[in-house]
C-alpha cells in the first residue's frame, strides 16, 4: 500500500513562552512528517522566544513576531498564511506525541467522509512527563446543546480545510477565552467529530501562570454565553431531537428500570458517529459502521 502524505498545517501562537516553546517546536518538527507546513505567530515576546524561533526558522514555513490582539487574532494570522489540506494548532507550551501526524494523515486518507478528529485528551507535567489520559468519549452536537462541553481537547484536534472554509475560515477573535468552543460549534453544523482511542496531542499542566486554568470561571461564563446564543438558533428538527434527548434523560432519573430499554434510543438521538479503530491484523485503521 502506497502511503499518502497530505499537507498538514500546524500553527503555534506564542507570547513569552520561552521556557516551553522549544519543546513544543521540536514536538512538531521531530514528527519528521514529509509534507508539513509549520507557522509560528509570536506576539512580540520580550523573553528568549524569538531567539528560539530563529534557531529553527529554516524548518518553518512562516514566522513573525509582532504585537497582536490575543490568541485568536494570532491564530487567524497564522491560518491566513496556510495552505494545508489538514489543519490544527498547538499552543506554545503543549506537545504532540511521536508519529501523530502519520496517524492523522492515514485516517483522513482512508476515510474521505471524515472531516474532523480528536484523540484521547491527555496531559503532561511541566517537565513533559505523561501524567494522565482521559477515558474515551464520543461527541455529538447535542452534547453541546445540553451544555455538556467538557472537554473536546484542542491539542488533539485536526480538521480538513474544506470544513474550515465552510465555517468562515477564521476563529472569532472578538472572544477572549472560548474561541475553541465557538469553532467546535460551527464545525458541528457541517461535520461529525470522530473520537479516536489514540493519544495525539497533550496539554501541559503547569503549577503557575497558566491562563487556561486561572481564568476558568471567565472561560465558562463566555462559553455559557456562546451556547445560549446558539440555542436560540436551533432549527425545528434540532429542537425536536433535543427535546427527545432531555425526555429520555428525565426518564432515566425517575424510572431506572426502563433505562436499558430506552438507552439505545437515547444514543440514536445523540447521533454519535461510527467508531474508528486500529486493526492489528491488517495494521491499518478500520471504521465500525454499526
Amino acid at each position: 500500500m502506497t502511503e499518502i502524505f497530505p499537507k498538514i498545517t500546524i500553527v503555534t501562537p506564542s507570547f513569552n513562552q520561552g521556557e516551553y516553546l522549544e519543546e513544543t517546536i521540536l514536538s512538531v518538527l521531530d514528527q519528521n512528517y514529509p509534507n508539513l507546513e509549520y507557522i509560528i505567530i509570536d506576539g512580540g515576546s520580550t523573553d528568549d522566544s524569538v531567539e528560539i524561533i530563529k534557531k529553527y526558522e529554516k524548518q518553518l514555513t512562516f514566522w513573525i513576531s509582532e504585537k497582536d490582539n490575543g490568541l485568536y487574532d494570532a491564530l487567524n494570522k497564522g491560518f491566513s498564511k496556510s495552505t494545508g489540506e489538514i489543519m490544527a494548532w498547538i499552543n506554545s507550551d503543549d506537545l504532540y506525541h511521536k508519529k501523530s501526524f502519520f496517524t492523522v494523515a492515514e485516517i483522513f486518507s482512508a476515510f474521505p467522509k471524515v472531516q474532523w478528529i480528536q484523540g484521547l485528551p491527555d496531559c503532561v507535567s511541566e517537565s513533559g512527563k505523561l501524567i494522565s489520559i482521559s477515558n474515551f468519549k464520543n461527541w455529538s452536537k447535542y452534547n453541546y446543546f445540553l451544555k455538556e462541553y467538557k472537554w473536546i481537547q484542542q491539542e488533539s484536534c485536526f480538521w480538513k480545510r474544506d470544513l474550515w472554509e465552510k465555517t468562515n475560515s477564521k476563529l472569532n477573535d472578538s472572544l477572549k477565552l472560548a474561541g475553541d468552543l465557538d469553532l467546535w460549534l460551527r464545525f458541528f453544523d457541517y461535520a461529525e467529530l470522530y473520537s479516536l482511542n489514540i493519544i495525539l496531542g497533550a496539554y501541559r499542566q503547569r503549577s503557575k501562570n497558566q491562563l487556561s486554568l486561572e481564568q476558568m470561571p471567565a472561560y465558562e461564563k463566555e462559553a455559557e454565553y456562546i451556547l445560549n446564543e446558539r440555542l436560540k438558533k436551533l432549527n425545528p428538527k434540532e429542537k425536536k431531537t433535543l427535546k427527545k434527548i432531555i425526555s429520555y434523560q428525565n426518564f432515566f432519573c425517575k424510572i431506572p428500570w426502563i433505562r436499558s430499554k430506552m438507552y439505545k434510543n437515547y444514543l440514536n438521538n445523540l447521533q454519535y458517529p461510527a467508531s474508528i479503530y486500529f486493526d492489528r491484523y491488517s495494521q491499518s485503521f478500520k471504521m465500525n459502521e454499526n
